[in-house]
């Protein structure tokens, strides 16, 4: 674990509301509810006896809500100037490991997941390690970050990065730059032995670059030569990553997932939840991408009274619920820099645009164009605009707009884009795959303002 010391926060900076700027334990961020702190378990790890100290600490300090992120990071929001320095306190005193510094991060269920190629830990602490020791520190952008993943059920192939490392089959690493498993460029293709010293001259040169410098403006054509690498088509393949929520079983291993409804979860349901399920026999928790976590250790026969208790503390459990297809901020009743209450609607959506929320696409509410829930491209991104809302088509937050939508047709509309959806579509043809075919004039017509 890397030692931390307690903070003043009569000289520590708080973090600024911009992009770019990572809410870390001695920087909290100001948002519209208080200060915000992101904590980073190492390798994604915490007992439920953690878990439970950390949301009561929550709950005496800040105002009870906690988020997992869409990295699976774990959020504390309501902090104060005078709690902050507590909240921190109690936090270092449990002697956790948590990761601080470059964001390595692992798929959720590494060494456990009967499908992964290689758990990736081994790989994940051996740069940290390098990272550490190296002379001068590396001087690196505040929220660059690098993927190690083994693969398996539960990959990151849909979360983006700066350095992708992904296992293939043979003890063989493909690096890619900048972006998730369909968008970043391969670089190289190497041996296990080869690739720490490989991503450490692509840490090098970003550190030449500045803190502004982030795998986007590496040169992937030189990199490619210096690597020696030719795209042969045989790389890494597309992947389905399911959400996190159900019962999860393979041969030898099951897991529960759940996903916070709409990303936050108060203090006490949490608490609650945890005690329940570690007497139903949960001895450790993976915080996971997608906003939820699994609980490890619960035996077949107790899973259903587990999802049973999770569901009746207000988590989501069904991977079919519509909700794990919606990506939404705090909105404006936790950031300031968001211009509408996200939750409310991200609800009406559910009950007006089904169709659209068929697990093929991610439907994105952010609340301004910063896109903190979902910096990705998504499906549909609907995000605050002068005259209501902006509506992008494949695109992230701050993309440019195919239409816009006046604040009281915003449900109407997204119901009319359901509606076409419902009636175009053809058999066994996705909701994404049925608007990718329709395309964006037909978009912007069925979300036209002046259209009944």
């Amino acid at each position: 674990m890397t030692e931390c010391s307690p903070i003043d926060f009569n000289t520590a900076a708080i973090a600024s509301t911009r992009r770019g700027v990572c809410p870390a334990l001695d920087a909290p961020m100001q948002t519209g509810d208080g200060l915000l702190v992101r904590l980073r378990p190492l390798d994604s790890r915490l007992t439920p006896a953690a878990f439970v100290a950390i949301a009561e600490t929550a709950a005496r300090h800040g105002n009870g809500l906690l988020e997992v992120t869409a990295r699976g990071n774990l959020q504390v929001r309501g902090l104060t100037v005078a709690s902050a320095p507590l909240f921190s306190a109690e936090i270092l005193a449990m002697d956790m490991p948590l990761a601080t510094g470059l964001a390595i991060e692992t798929p959720p269920l590494s060494g456990l997941d009967p499908q992964e190629i290689v758990d990736a830990r081994p790989i994940a602490d051996a740069l940290r390690a390098r990272v550490a020791e190296h002379e001068p520190a590396l001087s690196l952008a505040a929220k660059l970050s690098i993927t190690v993943d083994g693969g398996g059920r539960f990959s990151l192939h849909d979360v983006s990065a700066d350095i992708r490392l992904t296992a293939l089959p043979g003890n063989c690493w493909e690096i890619a730059l900048a972006g998730d498993g369909s968008t970043a460029k391969p670089v190289a293709r190497l041996d296990a032995s080869e690739i720490v010293d490989a991503v450490m001259a692509l840490l090098n040169a970003l550190s030449a670059g500045g803190r502004r410098t982030r795998g986007r403006d590496l040169d992937v054509g030189e990199w490619r030569s210096r690597f020696g690498f030719a795209e042969d088509g045989q790389g890494v393949p597309e992947r389905t990553v399911p959400p996190p929520a159900g019962i999860h079983l393979w041969d030898g291993f099951s897991t529960l997932g759940v996903a916070l409804p709409f990303c936050q979860i108060e203090a006490a349901a949490l608490i609650a939840f945890l005690r329940e399920a570690e007497t139903l026999g949960c001895d450790e928790i993976r915080l996971a991408p997608d906003h939820g976590f699994f609980l490890i250790g619960i035996a077949q026969a107790q899973m259903q009274a587990a999802r049973d208790a999770a569901a009746a503390h207000g988590f989501v459990v069904d991977p079919e619920d519509p909700a794990n297809h919606i990506a939404l901020c705090a909105g404006a009743r936790g950031c300031a820099s968001a211009f509408f209450d996200t939750h409310a609607l991200a609800r009406a959506l559910i009950a007006a645009a089904p169709a659209l929320l068929d697990g093929s696409l991610t439907l994105h509410v952010s609340g301004c164009v910063k896109g903190c829930a979902h910096p990705a491209a998504a499906g549909l991104t609907l995000t605050a605009a002068p005259t209501g809302y902006a509506l992008v088509v494949n695109g992230s937050a701050s993309g440019s707009p195919e239409a816009y939508i006046a604040a009281k047709d915003v449900t109407h509309a997204i119901a009319r884009l359901a509606s076409l959806v419902g009636t175009a579509r053809r058999t066994d043809e996705t909701a994404a795959d049925c608007l990718q075919r329709l395309g964006r004039d037909a978009i912007r017509e069925a979300v036209r303002q002046d259209r009944e």
